[in-house]
């Protein structure tokens, strides 16, 4: 099944991209646009618009360009059926699906995952609520501190002892059974047989961004092992790309100021017992970029909470290597190091929520652990070790106001005259710091086949109006059909530039039509229409002049033939 492409279009059409941006990018208004910091790459002066009129996004930094439906699958890292589902449920619609056309096999089969998913987590909460063995589950989480609300918050759920509490709904359901395989949810053994992942553990669902239920992590409620459970790879759940308690945070708080990166899933909930409400967890992996990523996007500030031991320290290190290439303007990163024996969920409940906030407070800057870990690494060295080792990773910093603090605080530290005396010392490149994919707008106004299509893909309705122009179809010339085809959507109907584009996604002009939407044409608003009809009536010559010369080169016209070359003779002569 496909998505009908007059739905796409009417989501396109309802869906105002200066509100769908703003929330996520603060926008300033900027003459008839709106403007901020580009989303999509490190900049210290904006860069990106955002046109209400064309309903498209352009970065003049990096080429970041699109309209909705890019915007959600860049920023939100959705493919383009979930970008669409996103959009419809944001509006509070269903999204249809045209019979035979051959959905692919995957979608349909995520589909099932998420619906299979769901239900299990339905299952869990039930049986908190209503299996014999409910009490001791109960009492567990009364002994960790946890309320009603917060375990309703976060859908905790119980999974029974036994080998197949799950698996026995679905036992008359092969199908589900397989899927319940593949979501990772049933193991089979050797001989065949299936069985639950999942018994006598404590459950917490892990959701993505939108909602929906991707995994799994398990506590044992005693004292076997492993203690913690996870869900295993499946195809809607990848976690290195997700974190723990990410949708709840956002559930509280639309826009958090900061974000805190913890270990354990016990950890997130314990610490919102206690109104720390911001915390998330790594799904037991060091942080990878896809999460730092998401955090970023998510909260100007992260804080990385880890022991304080030489693991913990090892694993912030690796975190912050992570980070560096991230980083934008107005990003902070600090580190935050427990006391020995203690991890959030014990110390919260020790220090309550003030203190441990004050703790928060004074987690250490980026530069300040950065420093710190490199002189303890190579401080018994020569400086020139330190410095190297520093400038490898200062120069992976795509944020150049990052970058020039770093080499400032090192050319200090080595006791130097400023950066520039530590980057000619050092050979320092700042090529890594550049933005990728720079290029510049193109400007100028090309050949006039090329000035029709740019003024009507950025402003479709100058085509409302227009006669038909039967004479261009038989105009050999690169690239006539398509600006014929776009002549024939843009006539007789209104359509945004953002609609028009949305017709040939997946077509091989995309990438040809997605570049003029942002070319510099350099034609005043108020020419606009007389520009564009006298590229048609340029057009129109040329037609003329082809039918000409293959008729004067052509031998024993007819009657019909003999006459038109007559009137092109004609034409010809007047216009001369």
């Amino acid at each position: 099944m496909a998505i009908p492409r007059d739905f796409i279009n009417e989501l396109v059409a309802r869906t105002d991209i200066v509100d769908l941006i703003d929330p996520k990018v603060p926008l300033k208004k900027a003459g008839k646009n709106h403007s901020a910091c580009c989303p999509f790459h490190s900049e210290k002066s904006p860069s990106f618009t955002v046109s209400r009129d064309k309903q498209f996004y352009h970065c003049f930094g990096c080429g970041a360009h699109g309209n909705v439906i890019d915007f959600v699958m860049e920023y939100d890292r959705l493919d383009f059926v979930d970008a669409i589902e996103e959009l419809a449920g944001q509006l509070g619609l269903e999204v249809p699906r045209e019979q035979g056309t051959g959905k692919p096999r995957d979608q349909e089969l995520s589909r099932d995952l998420y619906q299979l998913m769901e239900e299990a987590s339905n299952f869990f909460q039930s049986q908190l609520r209503q299996h014999t063995d409910k009490q001791k589950v109960l009492d567990y989480l009364t002994h960790r501190g946890l309320s009603k609300e917060v375990v309703e918050h976060f859908n905790i759920g119980f999974a029974p002892d036994g080998w197949d509490g799950l698996l026995s709904r679905y036992r008359q359901n092969q199908d589900s059974q397989d899927k319940l395989l593949t979501a990772g949810m049933v193991i089979e053994n050797d001989s065949g047989k299936r069985y639950d992942r999942f018994r006598d553990r404590l459950m917490f669902p892990i959701r993505d961004r939108r909602g929906r239920v991707i995994g799994f992590g398990g506590r044992v409620l005693g004292d076997g092992t492993p203690k913690y459970l996870n869900s295993p790879e499946t195809p809607i759940f990848h976690k290195g790309n997700e974190l723990y308690g990410l949708y709840e945070v956002k559930q509280r708080h639309r826009d958090p100021q900061r974000i805190l990166i913890v270990e354990g899933y016990m950890d997130v909930v314990a610490l919102a017992q206690f109104d720390v409400d911001y915390a998330v967890a790594s799904l037991g992996t060091s942080t990878t970029a896809d999460q730092f990523q998401l955090l970023l996007r998510s909260a100007k500030e992260v804080i990385c909470c880890y022991d304080g031991d030489k693991a913990g320290k090892e694993a912030a290190w690796r975190a912050l290597e992570t980070a560096l290439p991230l980083l934008k303007p107005g990003n902070q990163v600090r580190f935050m190091f427990l006391p020995e024996g203690e991890d959030p969920d014990t110390l919260v409940r020790q220090i309550g929520k003030d203190q441990f906030e004050a703790q928060i407070d004074q987690a250490m800057a980026l530069p300040e652990f950065l420093f710190e870990n490199l002189a303890k690494t190579y401080g018994n060295e020569d400086k020139s070790v330190l410095a190297k080792n520093a400038i490898k990773l200062i120069e992976k910093v795509q944020d150049t106001v990052l970058q020039s603090l770093l080499l400032e605080d090192l050319a200090h530290k080595l006791r130097m005259n400023g950066a520039d005396e530590l980057k000619r010392k050092f050979n320092f490149s700042t090529k890594t710091a550049e933005k990728p994919n720079q290029h510049k707008a193109l400007k100028g106004r090309g050949t006039p086949l090329r000035l029709a299509i740019a003024l009507l893909v950025q402003h479709p309705r100058l085509g409302e109006n227009l006669p038909e122009q039967p004479a261009l179809k038989h105009i050999q010339m690169a690239g006539i059909d398509l600006l014929t085809l776009v002549l024939d959507l843009t006539r007789g109907q209104v359509i945004s530039s953002a609609q028009l584009l949305e017709q040939f996604r997946g077509d091989n002009q995309f990438s040809t039509l997605k570049k003029l939407t942002q070319w510099d044409h350099q034609v005043a608003d108020e020419n606009l229409l007389q520009k564009l009809k006298e590229t048609l009536v340029w057009l129109n010559n040329q037609y003329l002049e082809q039918r000409y010369q293959e008729l004067s080169m052509k031998q024993n016209l007819t009657k019909e033939e003999r006459l038109q070359l007559s009137k092109l003779i004609s034409v010809i002569k007047n216009k001369a």
